[in-house]
Formats: structure tokens, sequence, C-alpha cells
């Protein structure tokens, strides 16, 4: 796999988060973020572009819609062998991104609360997360995927043994 440059980081469970991504940014990955991440990531002293800031585009529908477009599925999608994906990217200002850091929101935990809503258990089903691990996951060979904060450790250790590769 390539030297990781750019991630998209977008997680329900912060657990870890702020060391895992201080450490991608000494490696030289620039991080996007959305909403709670992002606040999370400047709370903690981390720089980060905001996915709106990236897109042109901003998070609308009351946060339902954040990483849904072009500019991030192309980054995630654009294979780096296929000379036609890197033509169409350059065309369109579309940058690769080469990590996606994901967890789901937690569906399971809030339907099992006694007192939830069915409008809660409506907004705690997640789109954006799967959408760009089925991205990212369609092209393997050049994005990894983070969804479990207990990798955060090894990940980071593997990237500095490899200077940024992974």
């Amino acid at each position: 796999m390539p030297k990781i440059k750019r991630a998209v980081v977008s997680v329900s469970n912060k657990k870890g988060l702020a060391e895992f991504a201080k450490s991608l940014h000494s490696l030289g990955v620039e991080i996007l973020s959305t909403g709670g991440t992002a606040k999370a990531l400047r709370d903690a002293d981390v720089p980060v572009k905001d996915v709106s800031d990236y897109t042109g585009f901003p998070e609308m529908l009351d946060g339902r819609l954040k990483t849904l477009h072009p500019k991030i599925h192309g980054g995630l999608l654009s294979r780096r062998d296929n000379l036609k994906d890197m033509e169409d990217i350059k065309e369109y200002g579309i940058e690769l991104i080469d990590m996606v850091v994901v967890n789901l929101y937690p569906f399971e935990e809030t339907v099992a609360k006694p007192d939830v809503t069915f409008a809660e258990a409506i907004e705690n089903i997640d789109i954006g997360g799967p959408t760009m691990l089925r991205s990212a996951s369609k092209n393997f060979k050049d994005v990894a995927v983070v969804t479990d904060y207990n990798d955060y450790g090894s990940i980071i250790k593997e990237m500095k043994e490899l200077k940024g590769d992974l």
C-alpha cells in the first residue's frame, strides 16, 4: 500500500482518537473530518480540515448528509494504477484519500434503551460511515480501513516502521 497522505476520520466512539490523530499528523497525514469528530480533534489541538471545506458543500439535513460527496468517494475509489481514474480526479479537483477511520453509530445500544423513541432509533442508522467503508474496501489495494480503536496503536507502530506506509 502506498504512503498514507490523507485520511478521512468520522467516528462515533472517540476513545483513543486524539492520540491516534496526533500520531497520524506527526507522520504527515492530512486529516479530513466531520462535525463532532472534527470538533473533538480541534479540542485536542489536532489540525483538521472540515469535509465541508474540502467538498465545498455544507453538512446538511441535521447532519444526515456529510460525507456522501464525489470528492470523498472519488478520492476513495480512485485506482492509483489506472490512468483514466487519475485523469478524472485531476479534472474534477478530487484528492486521493488513503485511509478511512470510521466506527459506526451505536444503533444496537440505542435501540436497546427502554425509553428510546422511534425517531432516535432512525437517526442512529449510519449511512455515510458504511458507504465510506464500502468505497474503501472496494479499493483495498490503495486505501486502508480502520474501524476499531483497539487497532490504533498497531497501525501507528506499523506506519512508523514503514515511514508512513501501511
